[in-house]
């Protein structure tokens, strides 16, 4: 009787969805994510692992064990340029965490609905502007001639100051950059976790004491937690990896002055050819950044209850 009481329309298979129609939505995203991602890291790593200088195919791609890791770890000039690293991350991830703390505590205060909505789209710009064009505006700004830097200087009788062709120049030119393009970025997500903070208990926090210090420490520094750790794990990535804005702005010079441990891995790979040590060099980065984030994690991660 119920085959008869159904109509042709419901015995109809439904074509429109089945049991693997989600596997079709999942698949370009999966598929971009092997092509872009997995297929490059699984190749160098391959790599790392054969003598690959594309200059001399006459010689082969021999497999040579883990002899390009032994030249990376005891090439002086790969720990230099990783000392350089170390020493940028450390000088503009603070001021970034400072900085972008300030301006999300000064938003944060009652009665800056209008300012806190003006400056969500404004402090997106920087991050919205690509390295490149980054490193061109910063090109322009610290020009020994026409630039905006030795203007302002000029203001207070000081200058001009060679900035892109002296080692200390250079270095604190790239440092600001990359403090105009960040610290937006680390505002936003502090911003977002002081947005989290009940209101009475920050209210009634507000009433016990009188101390800004105590509050940030007592009542909202548990929700910032996990933003701190967002950005500290995204800049620490960020920074193993920056090339473009350096590059244009420096080329690594003058000098090794701003020869960023990306600026060096580019110079082996396409400029000596030599993708064998290339590839080594750029998966240890690759296992210090997956070491530094679990690091963060463990360290500064906090669930709020």
């Amino acid at each position: 009787m119920s085959d008869t009481a159904t109509s042709p329309a419901q015995r109809r298979p439904n074509r429109g969805y089945g049991r693997w129609t989600p596997l079709w939505f999942l698949a370009p995203a999966v598929l971009t994510l092997f092509v872009i991602g997995i297929y490059p890291t699984i190749f160098a790593l391959v790599t790392s692992f054969r003598r690959y200088n594309i200059t001399r195919p006459r010689e082969g791609f021999p497999f040579i064990g883990f002899e390009n890791y032994v030249n990376v770890l005891t090439d002086s000039t790969f720990w230099s340029s990783l000392f350089l690293t170390a020493k940028f991350y450390v000088t503009v991830l603070p001021i970034q965490v400072a900085l972008g703390l300030a301006i999300a505590l000064l938003l944060h205060k009652p009665g800056m609905g209008l300012l806190k909505s003006l400056a969500r789209v404004t402090l997106v710009v920087p991050l919205a502007t690509t390295y490149a064009v980054v490193g061109l505006v910063g090109r322009l700004i610290f020009n020994r001639d026409f630039g905006v830097a030795n203007q302002a200087l000029s203001v207070f009788g000081l200058g001009p100051i060679d900035w892109l062709s002296t080692q200390d120049g250079a270095f604190a030119a790239i440092v600001i950059m990359d403090v105009w393009q960040w610290t937006p970025f680390c505002a936003l997500i502090f911003l977002a976790g002081l947005s989290m903070v009940p209101g009475e208990i920050e209210e009634a926090a507000r009433l016990e004491t009188s101390s800004k210090l105590a509050l940030l420490r007592h009542v909202q520094l548990p929700y910032l937690l996990p933003g701190l750790t967002a950005v500290m794990i995204l800049r620490s990535a960020d920074v193993l990896k920056l090339f473009d804005m350096v590059f244009v702005m420096t080329r690594g010079g003058p000098g090794s002055a701003t020869d960023l441990i990306s600026i060096y891995i580019q110079r082996v790979g396409f400029r000596i050819f030599d993708l064998g040590t290339a590839s080594a060099q750029a998966i240890l980065l690759l296992i210090l950044t997956i070491i530094i984030s679990r690091l963060y994690i463990r360290l500064l991660y906090r669930e709020v209850h």
